[in-house]
């Protein structure tokens, strides 16, 4: 951690009026505590540490003798322990005050700190405090620099999504002439996404999903070999995301759907059309709010959605949250936009980023449309330059 990233911690640490951030680890199971921190995650971790970063002043690390230098390189003093006795006098001095720590009984990804370190440590007299507001702070915020990676994998994206339909469409005209000599599959786009991505420098860190008819309703489908063929009239789901190379960029992450037949289904053009309008009457809902002063939490976001599309007669069909953080991973560290799964509460502040991606699944088929977005200068910006998101399903 550099002299640079300490001070922004503890600005962070400020802002939620904290007293400290206690970061923690035993066998590397807090993964944000080692990313955060930069803790060699190959380095031997039997024992407990404990770091401390107050809002104000030097850092305090607590190790144990026999893997005392597992926070080398890490600003501020260092106490070594052998006994549990010893570890808890070397954490009385941190008592008193209010840390937060990785534990959240709602947002599962953040909650890593066990009841029984937990347990130990407020016998030494600490207050723990959930410390996801810190986390989206630290690491859930894009900066310029950040936007600027964002915006490019999603043009890469929305450019993959074009390349992907055209392919489709070249197989379906084949197929009704009586051309084609085998059946277009889920596994031929997946393939040629991937071969596109790669082309672009985009690393997507698990395969896109391309899912086709019944497949669709399930919103993380996946296959082995070469996967279903599409059939006439079927749905067809495609879900990408990717990032440039480097430890800093940022994912992008959108969902376009479309029917293998030159006109969709009226059920299904009906399901599209009012996803489309929660959608973007969640996205407006975002920019009034924000205009007007007031803060959203992602949990609010997201009861907007549900209540626009239950209102338009898909509440029964609703069968996950609407949007999650976007940073240097996928699903990260930022605000969510969820009121039911793992219930946000965090702010939207300047610099989240998140997808909108209602989505309504049935027995037959499942649709789902996603774009990204993210707060610049106090509005919603939607990623992906000039290329325009999606309004009308894909056809052939």
């Amino acid at each position: 951690m550099q002299a640079h990233e300490l001070h922004d911690m503890q600005e962070a640490i400020r802002e939620e009026g904290l007293d400290g951030w206690l970061f923690s680890n035993f066998r590397h199971r807090d993964l944000l505590s080692d990313g955060i921190l930069g803790v060699d995650t190959g380095a031997t971790n039997t024992r407990r540490w404990v770091y401390a970063v107050p809002a104000q002043g030097e850092p305090r690390g607590i190790v144990h003798f026999i893997e005392k230098d597992i926070l080398e390189g890490l600003p501020g003093s260092r106490t070594a322990y052998v006994s549990r006795e010893e570890f808890l006098a070397a954490l009385a001095p941190l008592g008193g005050k209010r840390w937060g720590v990785h534990s959240s009984e709602t947002i599962s990804a953040i909650s890593y700190l066990d009841r029984g370190t937990a347990a130990t440590l407020e016998k030494a007299g600490l207050t723990l405090v959930s410390a996801e507001a810190l986390i989206q702070r630290f690491r859930g915020l894009l900066d310029e620099e950040g936007i600027a990676s964002h915006e490019r994998a999603a043009a890469g994206l929305y450019r993959i999504v074009e390349i992907a339909w055209e392919r489709v469409r070249q197989a379906y005209a084949a197929e009704a002439a009586g051309e084609a000599s085998a059946s277009l599959r889920e596994g031929d786009i997946r393939a040629l996404m991937l071969e596109e991505m790669d082309r672009r420098g985009l690393i997507p860190g698990h395969p896109p999903i391309v899912a086709g008819g019944a497949n669709s309703g399930n919103p993380h489908y996946d296959f082995s070999g070469s996967g279903a063929a599409f059939k006439k009239g079927g749905v067809i789901q495609f879900d990408l995301w990717a990032r440039e190379a480097g430890e800093r960029s940022m994912v992008a992450d959108i969902s376009w759907v479309g029917v293998y037949a030159p006109e969709a289904p009226a059920a299904v053009r009906d399901a599209f059309s009012a996803l489309v309008e929660a959608r973007e009457g969640t996205l407006n809902f975002i920019g009034r709010e924000l205009a007007a002063g007031r803060k959203l939490t992602g949990a609010q976001v997201d009861r907007k959605a549900r209540q626009l599309l239950s209102d338009s007669g898909y509440g029964d069909a609703l069968r996950h949250r609407t949007g999650h953080g976007i940073d240097t991973e996928c699903h990260g560290s930022g605000v969510n936009i969820d009121s039911v799964e793992f219930p946000d509460h965090r702010f939207l502040l300047e610099g989240s980023c998140f997808s909108l991606e209602p989505g309504i699944y049935f027995g037959e088929f499942g649709l789902r449309t996603e774009i990204d977005v993210y707060i610049y200068r106090g509005k919603p910006v939607v990623s992906g330059g000039d290329y325009p998101r999606q309004t009308k399903l894909l056809t052939c």
